[in-house]
């Protein structure tokens, strides 16, 4: 199992917040991306994804799902999303 990696997720769009959490799942082409809350009991999971795109020189990626856009920054190690696949 990876080490943890603490995120920062947006969803973009109207009425977006801020999820905050530890990684659980790198984001891969057909899976689903999950992050863990603080108080280790609760999960926000997205739908499958469709692609990812790395802004270049930082650790932001932006996350598109089946019905969502997503900003995923990076605020733990940085290693563990290096596997991420795009589409």
């Amino acid at each position: 199992m990876p080490a943890a990696v603490n995120v920062v997720l947006v969803k973009l769009g109207r009425g977006s917040r801020a999820i905050v959490g530890r990684l659980v799942r790198t984001p891969r082409k057909g899976s689903v991306v999950v992050i863990e809350f603080s108080d280790g009991m609760h999960e926000y999971v997205t739908t499958p994804v469709k692609r990812v795109l790395r802004v270049c020189g930082r650790d932001t990626f932006y996350i598109e799902t089946a019905n969502s856009r997503y900003r995923l920054e990076l605020r733990g190690k940085v290693r563990e999303l290096e596997g991420a696949q795009s589409g």
